[in-house]
């Protein structure tokens, strides 16, 4: 278990301005991602160092935007001005998480722009919609090589997450129980913020050439 990507929504700019500004602050130069034909969504990628990536999100003028829970949750970031939505973890295994949520994985997949149908499984984004503090999961279908990470060398890098709530809500919905702290072996940071009326991501902090960026 291991952090892969963080989602931000975009703003009233748009989704390749946003993309271009993001990049601006950390260095890095934004790569299509392409479109999410079951979702109703498509994205710009800010690949990161080890395996990680910042993607940007907007919906298309599709009817799959509204009724597919990513496209709802990426709708519903947007419609208030635009910032972080979710982080998620990725995962070998997604039955426990299945188990422990009562539900289902669904398929998702995403035609890039360099010719690859990604593919994984997912499950946890109803949560995002109104609660971006809680992460959602997926296991990685494609082959290791078709990460999102892999499309540029990158030297910035995920080094933490500021998130609303509270430390034993979160460890619970990981799965993490009792287990020791280490557990989690995420090498991000996490920051909270006891804020009931905002269960939200509220900031993410990298580390670039040029210093640490908090966004």
């Amino acid at each position: 278990m291991r952090i892969d990507h963080v989602s931000y929504a975009a703003g009233p700019e748009g989704l390749q301005e946003t993309a271009a500004r993001l990049g601006e602050q950390l260095g890095v130069e934004p790569v299509d991602g392409g479109v999410h034909p079951r979702f109703g969504t498509r994205n710009v990628i800010l690949p990161l160092a080890e395996r990680r990536y910042l993607e940007v999100v907007d919906c298309l003028d599709h009817p799959a935007s509204d009724k597919a829970p990513f496209g709802q949750a990426v709708k519903a970031r947007s419609n208030r001005g635009g910032g972080w939505m979710a982080w998620v973890v990725a995962v070998d295994d997604l039955g426990p998480v299945e188990e422990r949520l009562g539900r289902g994985a669904v398929d998702g997949n995403r035609h890039t722009p360099q010719g690859v149908d990604l593919r994984w499984r997912q499950i946890g984004v109803k949560n995002v919609i109104d609660h971006g503090n809680l992460p959602f999961f997926v296991r990685w279908e494609s082959p290791p090589e078709d990460h999102p990470s892999q499309l540029a060398e990158s030297r910035a890098r995920l080094a933490g997450l500021t998130i609303g709530g509270e430390p034993p809500i979160v460890r619970a919905w990981l799965g993490l129980g009792d287990a020791p702290e280490g557990a989690f072996e995420s090498q991000v940071e996490f920051g909270f913020v006891e804020d009931d009326a905002c269960p939200c991501l509220y900031e993410v902090t990298f580390e670039t050439p040029e210093g640490r960026v908090v966004v």
